[in-house]
């Protein structure tokens, strides 16, 4: 197959993996020629066609694993980034079906509500923090359309890292003055304590996981515009959902966010 038809067949592939709730093996084991770069061109393709087939728009960009652990538990060197769609986003006080996912798992995030422009290639910590209006509590549902969640770093990014729902809590606070770093996290499941962790654990500091993204987005030409939002990084391990499950998430000094679950 030639490139196009390459980056054809696995959007094909996806999008009726994802609509019919069917998992799909590794692309990679059929396209050894899937590296990272052919994979973000498909993952590209894959957001065009959601966007005109499904009448959505871009909202925002999400990291992905970002934390060693996580990159240790996948078999992955480095994070990932895929593209938030409006069709995507959540609201806290619904419930939420998981009639339409394959296998969900969710994690704890912060998320970045910029109000300026932020564009590459030399962007640091200071200018994401600089161009961000607000941090809020966060949770991402990911939902692989890979059999058994298992996949290399080009099929992962090729699936536009494993997004599917996102949700963000109401609560919108100043990024001045709060040390996100050392700002602590508490991880709820059907109210026990299922992990506690804090800012650092994405890459030292989740605007750091932000700026990363944004240097290679400008290889594309691209760029994170005003009032787009940024899914940071999971802060924990992810945890499969079952139908009745109840998560919460709570940050200190910026709030909580809370999402219950049914078939």
């Amino acid at each position: 197959m030639i490139k196009t038809d390459i980056i054809d067949h696995i959007v094909r592939e996806l999008i009726n993996a994802e609509r019919e709730r069917l998992e799909v093996n590794k692309f990679v084991d059929e396209f050894p020629e899937l590296d990272m770069e052919l994979a973000y061109e498909v993952q590209e393709r894959l957001i065009e066609t959601k966007c005109k087939e499904g009448n959505a728009k871009v909202t925002g960009r999400k990291l992905g694993l970002t934390s060693r652990a996580k990159q240790e538990m996948m078999g992955v060197h480095e994070p990932t980034y895929g593209v938030l769609l409006d069709n995507m986003q959540l609201f806290e006080g619904e419930k939420i079906s998981l009639e339409p996912l394959i296998h969900p798992k969710i994690e704890p995030e912060i998320a970045f509500i910029f109000n300026k422009e932020v564009k590459g290639p030399i962007v640091t910590v200071t200018d994401i923090l600089a161009a961000t209006a607000y941090i809020a509590p966060a949770m991402e549902i990911i939902d692989s359309r890979y059999r058994n969640f298992k996949f290399t770093l080009p099929d992962v990014v090729a699936d536009n890292s494993s997004s599917s729902r996102y949700l963000i809590s109401d609560r919108l606070t100043p990024v001045s003055d709060i040390d996100i770093r050392l700002m602590g996290m508490v991880f709820k499941k059907n109210g026990e304590i299922v992990t506690t962790s804090a800012g650092a654990s994405v890459m030292g500091h989740p605007a750091r996981a932000v700026a990363w993204m944004v240097n290679r987005l400008v290889k594309k030409g691209q760029s994170i515009k005003p009032g787009e939002v940024v899914l940071s990084g999971a802060l924990s391990e992810a945890f499969s959902i079952e139908s009745g499950d109840h998560f919460s998430v709570s940050f200190d000094r910026i709030g909580s966010v809370e999402a219950s679950f049914t078939n």
